[in-house]
C-alpha cells in the first residue's frame, strides 16, 4: 500500500510524485466530489444556468470521480474503515426504503448517486493513513469555490447580495445559498487556523485563506456556520492546550479578543446575529420549527417509522426540513438515524482515544462542526459536503499503513513531516 507524502503541487519543482506518494489524481478526484456536492438549487446567477445543465455537470463530476478513483486504484486496495462501513449500511437501508417508490424513481437515482459517492470514498481509503493530505485537498477545493463566490460579488454586487435573501451573500456565478457559502468558509477557516497553530503552513498562506473567507462568512450572516466555527475551534484547540504552547497562546488571545468584542461591539454583533428578524421568527428558527412539528406529527406506517419513505430532496410538504436528524428520520427512518448517530459517536470516540496531535485536533473540529450544523442543516444521510468533512476526519484518524515494507511507521512519518516545516496551502 502506498504511503502519503503531504507534498504540495510544485513542492518538488514539478517532479512527478514518487511511487510511495499519493497520486496527484487523488486531489482531482476530491475536487470532483466537492463539485458534485455543490447542489443545483440556489440563488439566481448572473448568467442563467438551467437546473438540468447543473445537474448534468454535478452528476458527471461524480461519475468522473469514480472512474478516476478506479483508474488510480485498479487493484482495488482499500482500508478498513468503520465510517465507510456504516455509510455502506446506510446505503443498504436507503435502497430498501426507496424500493417501494413512495418517493418516486428519483429516490432510486439518489441511491445510485450515493452508491457512487461511497464507492469513490472506498477507493480513496487506500490513502487514508493519518496524514494531512486530504485536509489540504479540502481547503484548496473549497477555497476555489469561495473564489467563484468572490468573483461573482465583484462582477455583480447586486446579484451576489440580492434582496430576496435579505442582502445575504449568495453565489452569483454558481447557484450557492448563504448557508452553503458560510459552511465552506467556516470549515476552511477552522482547518487553516489549526494548520497554522501546528506550524504546518506559513503565515502568508494562512492569511490569504482566512481573511477573505472570514469576510465572505460575515457577508452570509450564517449563524450556524459561525457558531460551528467558534465552538469547533474551541474544542479542537482545547485538545492541544496541554501539548502546544502556540495553542495555549492562541486560546488566551482568542478569549481576550472575544471578551473585548462582546463588550465593545455588543450592539453590532446583536444586529448581525438577528439579521433584522422579529423575536417570533427568531424563536421559531426562521420557520424551521413549524416544519419540524408538522413532520413529527404526520402519521406513519411501521415501515415508514423504521425505514422512512426513501431518499428525497430533504423537504416535507414542499418546505425544506433543515435538520439532518429529522431529514434522515423522514427518508431513512429510525434505522437511518441510528446509523448516522453511530457515525458521529464512533468518529468522536476514536478521536478522543487518540493522543493529542494536530491530526486529532482537525478531526475533532470537523466532527464537532458537523454535529453542531446538523441541528439546522440537512445532509448527514446523503451525498453532501458534510459526509466529505467526516471523510476527512476519518482519514485523519486512520492508523498509518504498515503492510508494505517501504511504508514508514507512524513516528518516522510524523518526524519527516515536521522536518519539512511549514508549507503553502
Amino acid at each position: 500500500m502506498n504511503s502519503e507524502t503531504d507534498a504540495l503541487p510544485g513542492a518538488e519543482h514539478g517532479a512527478a510524485p514518487r511511487a510511495s506518494g499519493t497520486p496527484r489524481l487523488v486531489g482531482l478526484v476530491w475536487g470532483l466530489l466537492v463539485l458534485n456536492t455543490l447542489g443545483s438549487a440556489g440563488a439566481k446567477t448572473i448568467v442563467p444556468l438551467p437546473r438540468s445543465l447543473i445537474q448534468m455537470v454535478t452528476m458527471g463530476a461524480l461519475v468522473a470521480a469514480f472512474a478516476l478513483a478506479l483508474a488510480v486504484n485498479l487493484r482495488l486496495r482499500i482500508r478498513s474503515s468503520a465510517y465507510l462501513l456504516l455509510l455502506t449500511l446506510l446505503l443498504v437501508s436507503s435502497v430498501i426504503s426507496s424500493a417501494n417508490l413512495e418517493s418516486g424513481f428519483g429516490a432510486l437515482f439518489r441511491c445510485f448517486r450515493l452508491a457512487l459517492f461511497i464507492g469513490t470514498l472506498w477507493l480513496l481509503s487506500r490513502w487514508w493513513n493519518g496524514s494531512l493530505t486530504f485536509v489540504r485537498h479540502h481547503i484548496r477545493m473549497y477555497f476555489a469555490v469561495l473564489g467563484s463566490v468572490a468573483a461573482g460579488l465583484v462582477v455583480s454586487p447586486g446579484a451576489a447580495l440580492p434582496d430576496l435573501y435579505g442582502g445575504r451573500l449568495v453565489g452569483a456565478l454558481w447557484p450557492l445559498t448563504p448557508p452553503q457559502i458560510g459552511q465552506y468558509a467556516a470549515v476552511i477557516i477552522g482547518l487553516t487556523v489549526l494548520l497554522l497553530l501546528g506550524r504546518r503552513t506559513d503565515r502568508t498562506s494562512a492569511v490569504v485563506v482566512i481573511v477573505p473567507s472570514f469576510v465572505l462568512l460575515a457577508l452570509t450572516h450564517t449563524r450556524t456556520a459561525t457558531l460551528g466555527l467558534f465552538l469547533g475551534l474551541a474544542l479542537a484547540i482545547g485538545s492541544l492546550v496541554l501539548t502546544s504552547a502556540a495553542a495555549r497562546r492562541f486560546f488566551t488571545w482568542a478569549v481576550l479578543c472575544g471578551v473585548v468584542a462582546a463588550v465593545g461591539f455588543a450592539s453590532a454583533l446583536q444586529t448581525w446575529f438577528l439579521r433584522g428578524q422579529s423575536k417570533e421568527n427568531f424563536s421559531s428558527l426562521t420557520g424551521r420549527a413549524k416544519v419540524w412539528d408538522a413532520l413529527l406529527s404526520a402519521p406513519r406506517s411501521t415501515s415508514e417509522q423504521f425505514l422512512g419513505v426513501g431518499l428525497g430532496d430533504k423537504s416535507f410538504g414542499g418546505l425544506p426540513i433543515d435538520n439532518s436528524w429529522l431529514a434522515v428520520f423522514n427518508e431513512q427512518g429510525l434505522i437511518g438515524v441510528t446509523l448516522v448517530a453511530a457515525i458521529i459517536l464512533v468518529l468522536g470516540a476514536v478521536a478522543l482515544l487518540r493522543p493529542p496531535s494536530l491530526q486529532r485536533a482537525c478531526a475533532i473540529f470537523l466532527i464537532s462542526y458537523c454535529a453542531i450544523a446538523s441541528y439546522t442543516e440537512a445532509g448527514l444521510g446523503d451525498a453532501s459536503p458534510y459526509l466529505l468533512h467526516l471523510a476527512v476526519a476519518a482519514s485523519l484518524l486512520a492508523a498509518p499503513a504498515a503492510a508494505a515494507p517501504s511504508t514508514p511507521d507512524g513516528p518516522r512519518r510524523r518526524a519527516r513531516e515536521r522536518a519539512r516545516g511549514p508549507e503553502a496551502i
